[in-house]
């Protein structure tokens, strides 16, 4: 039995005046003492009882979680895979990688899409996002005429050279938009066969202080489809990773269409306020998942977001990749 409002040291002393009351009334000793341990185990029960709830209350784990806020990242990617000539299989490990790159980072989010729609400064309506939501555009193998108006190629095109944010074009980006001139400026070239196709491709670092490059040795190997640039010159742009051309097989190959062998790999350039970066590295599914090629694209797309420095001052080329012809 317990008694309300009052302290331990209160309660023991009413439990034994209750206790010698009894006592007294019954005549009977045995009696007592047996009244008394029933009160007081009674009493140590209902103090545990009050003890542990407050302890409960106060425990932090005990109460319900705070709700957790949608996290904002820091940036914002829109990844396009639209096709109207080939298809290449590794689309969807590229953009899969990108997305993932960036949750596991918390640097950017990704929107993944394989139409052209959100790319315009158009109020879209729908709670559909546009250009001025996106920080960096990234072409994931898109080939052929993409479908733009000639409004939404000035919004690319602004996105880039006005509003100075990026662009990263993956390997058949650069097989795109043959009837858009400036979008060939912008990326630096278009695609003019692939002479060995799927090949170990000796590749030199031109430029291994670029934080996207920074991992390759001197020079490697990988197994990958380069291609052959038209319209490109070096002197346009900052070549990061290049064929090495003493270790080329031209002989019966057509497909062989520039004079001077000069097969860049990866570049870096700047239009207008934007960055841009391209390489022709990850044509096939393998390629997604190594983790060299991850982390070229990881970076670059850092680069691309002003995230990290890396020239794109033009350079010539070094002295053991000119070939003796």
């Amino acid at each position: 039995m317990a008694f309300a409002g009052a302290s331990m040291e209160e309660q023991v002393r009413k439990c034994e005046s209750y206790s010698n009351s009894r006592h007294q009334f019954k005549g009977d000793s045995l009696y007592a003492r047996r009244s008394f341990l029933i009160l007081a185990f009674g009493l140590f029960t209902s103090i545990v009882a009050m003890e542990g709830k407050r302890a409960w209350a106060q425990t932090p784990d005990a109460l319900p979680p705070a709700p957790h806020a949608k996290q904002i990242h820091l940036k914002h990617v829109l990844i396009v895979g639209q096709t109207k000539g080939f298809e290449h299989d590794s689309i969807s490990d590229a953009m899969a990688a990108v997305f993932n790159m960036g949750k596991e980072s918390g640097l950017w989010d990704t929107m993944i899409r394989t139409d052209t729609e959100l790319l315009t400064k158009k109020d879209l309506g729908r709670n559909a996002k546009n250009l001025n939501y996106f920080d960096l555009i990234i072409f994931a193998s898109t080939t052929g005429e993409l479908d733009l108006d000639a409004d939404q190629k000035k919004d690319v095109l602004s996105f880039i050279h006005e509003d100075g944010k990026g662009f990263v074009g993956i390997h058949a980006a650069l097989d795109t938009n043959y009837n858009w001139p400036e979008y060939g400026e912008m990326i630096g070239g278009w695609f003019d066969q692939h002479p060995w196709l799927t090949f170990n491709a000796p590749i030199i670092n031109e430029d291994p202080d670029f934080p996207a490059v920074r991992h390759f040795p001197k020079s490697f190997v990988k197994y990958d489809e380069i291609y052959q640039p038209k319209a490109w010159s070096r002197d346009k742009v900052n070549v990061l990773l290049s064929l090495d051309p003493n270790k080329l097989d031209y002989s019966n190959n057509p497909r062989v269409h520039r004079t001077d062998h000069d097969f860049a790999v990866a570049w870096s350039k700047m239009y207008g306020k934007g960055r841009v970066f391209y390489s022709t590295l990850g044509h096939t599914e393998e390629s997604w998942d190594d983790p060299d090629i991850r982390k070229m694209y990881f970076e670059a797309i850092r680069w691309a977001l002003w995230m990290t420095d890396g020239s794109t001052a033009s350079h010539p080329r070094p002295a053991s990749s000119v070939q003796a012809r």
